[in-house]
């Protein structure tokens, strides 16, 4: 060595030799420097993200959606105890890393999988094309069971060693699914969200109903967990890279008992009247909480994907009380009859005659009325009628003649004003829920789009009969429940309260409202629409035995074609009960009735006949659950031990209207 060495720095031209040397050694360690700097500093995230890549995953760790609770408060005595609607249950993904798996074992292992989890040719033939991409991570089954997961975890960790394959080859992610303890129970308002999630953010994409217009408070925020990759550790170790957050929880105003009470009803009473559907709704008139909201046929929000492709089935997807708008014919008479009685105390406040006496006898034979070709005329005739005579007896020349004086003394704009303001028609009642009609109010002086006015010469006398207004059901609720709550317009609502963490998030609304109609008036009224449901009354089958109520039928014609059908209806009944202290204003509406007679009853697709009776039903069984002790335990049909119409509140009234009605009429 030493010899060598002597040879190389005595031979001529020796130190130029070694700086050679030495430069090209210093440019080769220049050169691993610099390669490691850029290696190490320059493109340190690029091949750290390389890495990752080849030995980390980040998936998705979804929160929960947020609960819809049941309103289990109305029962004194008995605890508020949550009571769930719809919740998350914990469901899992299958996913493959085909990159991972031998080529000559890919056929077997789809054919097990297969087997396994019992797929069809379809769902089978989809994993083998998932298997065959280039892939870390391909999803193959959604939304398996716990057992299903433990059945293919089992088989395929030995399976995995046997073959010498790493075991996250196959993985589970975890996820949330929602599920509905009581099925189809208020469906059309719960509604569900999309299992397929959108985007890159993985977004549950709500329906719609509450799940759509609340949805900002129920998703919460998915959290992201880190997965290994590695063939000695399973793909489910890992650490948490962010917690995720579940969804605020909706507490309800429907209590779970008086929905499906409501529900089994109307679905009776829809199949008895051979209907094409039917809807029920009950509010608290104080507070102004919807107790039930129920409609039929029912909407399975665990279905929706049957439902959103049939355009037929799509129909009962959405709320038809509220975004389907009907003339409310006779269940208007009563709040005509208001307005008159409230017009008396205009013009005594002003000095002047009142607009009318309600015992006075006037003359209701067919009348011919300005701006009309034909005469108005009753469905049964009738002579000689009085307020409380025309309200039992759904009276349309009584309502014409009285709505025909009101506008003569005060005017057009009176008469839409207190429409408005007291009963508030016209505009929408803010229920939560999307695509709320609002209905339509005609206003002198206001065209429609067509270019004629809303506001004719006759549209006082079709107003008076409820024609020429369109309302939905939840409207037609709040403005009998200013008669219910004794004078009180209230905000309908679906949502008690909003919670998160243990914290009101949306806090309880407040139970004041505005008080638009003197106790009086409402108390005379009332007194006026007792003798409906009982003999000589148009809606006998909505006498509620046992207890007092009162309502209204209304049954009109539908709109077929741009032309009145007599031969399609909307028939509903309204009413309340207690009358002295109101328990529930319950609506029921029966869609498109079958038109036929029924021997010894009556015509069937009339409201009287087919939705005063599914009214008694759900009434008698809500005040029942209510624990409501009887206020009328003498009002019960003949034959029953209980009866008797000397005690029977309000029968005495009936007597006497009937002895005039004959003295009139005969």
């Amino acid at each position: 060595m030493a010899y060598c060495w002597n040879w190389l720095v005595t031979r001529p031209g020796h130190h130029k030799r070694l700086l050679g040397i030495a430069a090209f050694l210093f440019l080769l360690f220049a050169l691993l420097i610099g390669q490691f700097y850029k290696l190490q500093i320059i493109e340190h995230e690029k091949w750290l993200h390389t890495a990752a890549l080849q030995h980390k995953m980040v998936v998705v760790e979804p929160g929960k959606r947020g609960v819809f609770y049941a309103n289990t408060s109305l029962k004194k005595g008995h605890p508020d105890r949550p009571q769930p609607l719809v919740i998350d249950v914990p469901k899992y993904h299958l996913y493959a890393d085909p990159l991972a798996f031998k080529e000559d074992l890919r056929e077997e292992i789809v054919s097990t999988l297969s087997s396994l989890l019992h797929l069809s040719p379809e769902n089978t033939a989809k994993i083998r094309t998932q298997l065959n991409k280039k892939s870390h991570s391909r999803k193959l089954v959604m939304w398996m069971q716990r057992a299903n997961r433990d059945v293919v975890h089992s088989w395929w960790i030995p399976y995995a060693k046997k073959h010498k394959m790493p075991s996250n080859a196959l993985f589970f992610i975890q996820d949330y699914k929602r599920s509905y303890p009581f099925g189809t129970l208020l469906g059309p308002v719960l509604h569900t969200v999309r299992q397929e999630k959108d985007g890159k953010e993985q977004i549950c994409t709500p329906t719609g109903g509450l799940e759509l217009l609340f949805d900002k408070y129920l998703k919460g925020k998915d959290g992201k967990r880190v997965m290994m990759r590695s063939s000695r550790h399973q793909i489910e170790r890992g650490y948490v890279l962010q917690k995720p957050e579940d969804g605020a929880d909706i507490y309800l105003t429907v209590n779970h008992h008086i929905q499906a009470i409501a529900e089994e009803e109307i679905a009776k009473a829809v199949d008895r009247a051979g209907g094409s559907s039917g809807w029920a709704i009950l509010m608290d008139p104080h507070t102004g909480h919807i107790l039930a909201l129920a409609q039929y046929p029912f909407f399975d929000p665990a279905q929706y994907g049957s439902f959103f492709s049939s355009p037929e089935l799509r129909e009962h997807t959405k709320v038809k009380a509220l975004t389907d708008p009907y003339e409310p014919g006779s269940t208007i008479k009563p709040i005509t009859l208001t307005l008159c009685l409230l017009a008396n105390k205009e013009l005594k406040a002003r000095g002047e005659p009142p607009l009318f006496d309600p015992n006075e006898k006037l003359a209701t034979s067919p009348t011919s009325l300005p701006g009309r070709r034909k005469p108005i005329k009753d469905t049964h005739y009738h002579k000689y009628l009085n307020m409380y005579l025309g309200l039992q007896k759904s009276s349309n020349v009584y309502m014409a003649k009285m709505a025909q004086r009101i506008i003569e003394r005060l005017g057009a704009d009176w008469y839409r004003a207190q429409l408005q303001n007291i009963f508030g028609f016209g505009y929408k009642t803010g229920i939560e829920l999307p695509a709320e009609s609002v209905g339509l109010l005609p206003k002198p002086g206001k065209k429609h789009p067509n270019g004629t006015l809303e506001w004719s010469a006759s549209t006082p006398y079709s107003l008076a009969m409820g024609h020429n207004i369109l309302v939905n059901s939840i409207q037609m609720l709040r403005a009998w429940g200013v008669f219910a709550s004794r004078g009180h317009l209230v905000t309908p609502t679906l949502i008690r309260k909003i919670v998160k963490e243990g914290k009101d998030i949306l806090p309880p609304k407040q139970n004041t409202f505005p008080k638009v109609l003197d106790t009086d008036i409402v108390e005379h009224m009332i007194l006026a629409m007792k003798p409906t449901t009982k003999p000589g009354g148009t809606a006998t089958r909505g006498d509620i035995f046992g207890y007092t109520e009162v309502g209204k039928t209304g049954t009109t014609e539908k709109v077929i074609n741009g032309a009145y059908s007599k031969k399609h209806h909307i028939a509903t009944f309204i009413g309340f009960a207690p009358v002295k202290e109101p328990r529930f204003v319950l609506l029921v509406a029966i869609d498109d009735p079958e038109y036929r007679y029924i021997e010894g009853v009556g015509r069937n697709q009339m409201a009287g006949i087919c939705a005063a009776s599914a009214f008694r039903e759900i009434g008698a069984r809500v005040l029942q659950y209510l624990g409501v002790p009887p206020d009328d335990p003498h009002g019960y049909p003949p034959g029953d031990p209980r009866h008797d119409p000397d005690k029977a509140d309000g029968m005495k009234d009936v007597a006497r209207l009937k002895e005039l009605y004959d003295r009139w009429n005969k």
